[in-house]
């Protein structure tokens, strides 16, 4: 099994390799790119006194070695191949390169992101797994009950409304109308000049809606599949063996079938790490939260390149290394699993 891993981790810089180079080469084929929006830019300010140039078919008021600085600033005066080499040998040295949009370097704009979205990925995996595995296993054991039936009811309701939507009558509703709640951000403006009971009051006040929005569709996930499979265990013949055998229905539960239904659970956690990234852009847009889905979202709508290489590395690297904590977890939970 050690062997197995090593193999595993092994496979992630080449894994990497692919990927990187696949959206590297989309960001410098696709159209509308950063020189375009810079030329459109000089069009619509209506330089004068450049040597008009044909660029794309069009006039464009800017001369050959103004067009030549835009494509060396930009990263654009070398070939396709030659670019990505340079661009992962500065990736070696710890450099991902200067954001477009905000001219920093795009460590620093990732690392300033990274705790608002860790916090709500944090958040949203406990939450999900502390309260969807005992709602799992009651469902299961009260199933086609009064309970059961409710509950189904709230989290079919829950999972078919999108979490963007949520968060928009939610905010109407309990920012606007009632006031319980702010209307976003990730703190308030004077957070850093309270005292740490005022801190904590305040920033739990802001996650309370956005953290409801995270919440409403994995619920269902976890859930569903706690119980469905918990149920196709406690109907097997190993169960009904053991209770034959006088092991009491709770120990058959928990020491049996409770183990073999934590299989797919652990096999989902690995897609689910992402989240500790990732989120979700709309929310962040519409609760103002300024995390790194938001960010690698603005990215691509402002073609800011390296931020967009940035983005897609870390959560590339998040999804791989989730994959083989999947793997370990699998392991962990059934001894009979043996990776060769």
């Amino acid at each position: 099994m050690r062997d197995y891993f090593l193999r595993r981790l092994l496979l992630i810089p080449p894994t990497l390799l692919g990927v990187t180079i696949l959206v590297f080469a989309i960001t410098r084929l696709v159209p509308g790119g950063p020189l375009e929006r810079a030329i459109m830019e000089v069009q619509q300010l209506d330089v004068q006194g450049g040597v008009s140039t044909q660029v794309a078919g069009q006039d464009m008021a800017l001369s050959d070695a103004q067009l030549q600085r835009l494509r060396e600033y930009y990263g654009f005066d070398k070939p396709l191949l030659e670019s990505y080499v340079d661009w992962v040998v500065k990736l070696g040295r710890g450099d991902l390169g200067t954001s477009y949009r905000y001219n920093e370097p795009v460590l620093d704009v990732i690392v300033e992101r990274f705790p608002v979205s860790s916090y709500y990925g944090i958040v949203t995996l406990m939450i999900t797994y502390i309260v969807c595995i005992p709602l799992g296993v009651l469902k299961a054991i009260k199933h086609r009950t009064v309970v059961d039936n409710l509950t189904s009811m709230l989290i079919f309701v829950g999972y078919a409304i999108p979490g963007y939507a949520l968060g928009s009558l939610l905010l109407l509703f309990f920012s606007v109308r009632l006031e319980w709640f702010p209307m976003g951000g990730f703190v308030s403006m004077a957070f850093h000049e309270k005292n740490f009971l005022d801190q904590v009051a305040d920033l739990l006040s802001h996650s309370v809606l956005p953290l409801l929005c995270y919440l409403v569709g994995s619920f269902a996930l976890v859930t569903l599949l706690l119980k469905n499979h918990l149920m196709d265990n406690l109907a097997a013949d190993y169960i009904r063996t053991a209770i034959a055998k006088g092991v009491s229905f709770r120990a058959a539960v928990t020491k049996h079938a409770m183990r073999n239904s934590l299989i797919p659970i652990a096999t989902t956690f690995g897609q689910n790490i992402t989240l500790l990234v990732s989120g979700a852009f709309l929310i962040e847009t519409i609760f103002d939260i300024d995390g790194f889905g938001l960010l690698g979202f603005s990215a691509i709508l402002d073609r800011d390149y390296p931020v967009v290489m940035g983005v897609v590395l870390l959560a590339s690297v998040l999804l791989l290394v989730g994959n083989i904590l999947s793997d370990m977890l699998v392991a962990l939970v059934d001894p009979r699993i043996r990776f060769s």
